[in-house]
């Protein structure tokens, strides 16, 4: 019999997510429904933001949101090297120029200091991203923005839930990104959302998404142009019904991540080889991954977890060491040091509203084996 694989991350699916899903499909609106705007006002209204546009995926979202604030070939946005590929692949898109400035080398989200020196007149707005669900310094992000007349977008997209300063994640940027992809925490199976409070951001974010179609009512009920084509970024109803469905659970959700990283916290904490995650005290992080640094041989801690059955990550390799980034805007290693060096200890455990007692036990368990049995063969 086959021993069961312990991933780092998956989806809650309950009878109420498929009874919802169901009742869509039976019905007459499997896209272009009411149920999208539904779940766009629950989750606007969850996060504290007065508009929400739920798109077919994070990556979606994030494109759309640079494209509606204009930003275009030859501007630049300052943003982490630490984050998915999407952050910087769609300013890239655009023909725009990503600016990467160090992060933190506590909570692994961008360094203000380092924004500021990154700054020249073709930036047009910071990117920062809630690392692991741990929200960004947004007092002296937001200052620095005001500062240089700058837009400031945060990619969110680990980060539903999260609080920052006794407040939600999804109402101090500009436009804040989420993503609802399986690891994420509520899922539509694929999906993003833009929120904003800026209702030109609302409305242009509206074109984008369905083709760059903008109706013309007063023309009559068919009449409709396209300004500036776009693509078809639409999500279905039925996801949005599991998207709905989800959110009424994410409390819960919520609650376990916090309880499974303190228990981490608690048992991990004596071993020497292993630098955990921190928390600040002004956040309640919305813990999306469990990321440590571990001292010794990465690759071996990471394989021996593998052959156990244990589904470690790494998250992620900083883009400016990816090929692209190289050849394209001239990064090369050891440009941004903080990120390299967590990068190069990195392993992301598992963390997830479905993780059990045992299967948590189980990963402690192999991970103090481990290390045991590094300290005898010194």
């Amino acid at each position: 019999m086959t021993k069961k694989f312990i991933s780092y991350g998956r989806q809650w699916i309950d009878k109420a997510d498929i009874k919802a899903v169901l009742e869509v499909l039976k019905s007459d609106w499997l896209t272009q429904g009411p149920m999208v705007e539904r779940f766009e006002k629950a989750v606007a209204k969850y996060c504290g933001a007065r508009y929400g546009v739920a798109f077919s995926s994070g990556t979606a979202a994030l494109y759309s949101a640079y494209l509606a604030t204009g930003i275009k070939s030859g501007d630049e946005a300052i943003t982490s090297p630490l984050t998915f590929a999407a952050t910087s692949n769609m300013l890239a898109m655009l023909g725009a120029i990503p600016v990467f400035a160090d992060v933190n080398e506590d909570d692994l989200t961008i360094d203000p200091k380092e924004i500021k020196k990154k700054i020249t007149k073709k930036t047009k707005a910071i990117v920062a991203i809630d690392f692991a669900g741990h929200p960004c310094e947004y007092d002296k992000i937001l200052g620095i923005a005001k500062e240089n007349n700058l837009l400031l977008i945060e990619d969110a997209c680990h980060a539903l839930g999260a609080e920052y300063k006794g407040k939600k994640i999804g109402s101090f940027a500009d436009m804040t990104i989420l993503s609802f992809h399986p690891v994420k925490h509520i899922t539509t199976g694929e999906g993003g959302m833009v929120l904003t409070n800026n209702k030109n951001f609302y409305e242009k974010l509206r074109i984008i998404r369905n083709h760059g179609i903008e109706k013309k009512p007063k023309k009559g009920g068919w009449y409709y142009e396209i300004a500036e084509p776009s693509f078809n970024f639409r999500i279905t109803d039925f996801q949005c019904a599991l998207g709905l469905s989800q959110l009424k659970k994410i409390n819960k959700f919520l609650k376990k991540r916090r309880e499974l990283a303190k228990k981490y916290q608690k048992e991990l904490a004596g071993i020497e080889g292993l630098k955990l995650p921190v928390e600040k005290n002004y956040t309640k992080p919305a813990w999306h991954l469990y990321p440590v640094r571990v001292a010794g041989d990465r690759r071996k801690f990471f394989d021996y977890l593998t052959k156990n059955r244990i589904g470690a990550q790494v998250h992620y390799m900083p883009l400016h060491m990816h090929p692209f980034y190289q050849k394209k805007f001239g990064y090369k290693e050891r440009d941004f040091p903080v990120a390299e060096g967590y990068y190069k200890k990195a392993v992301t455990l598992p963390l997830f509203y479905g993780l059990t007692q045992k299967d948590f036990e189980k990963v402690i368990k192999i991970i103090k084996n481990y290390e045991r049995k590094k300290v005898s063969s010194l």
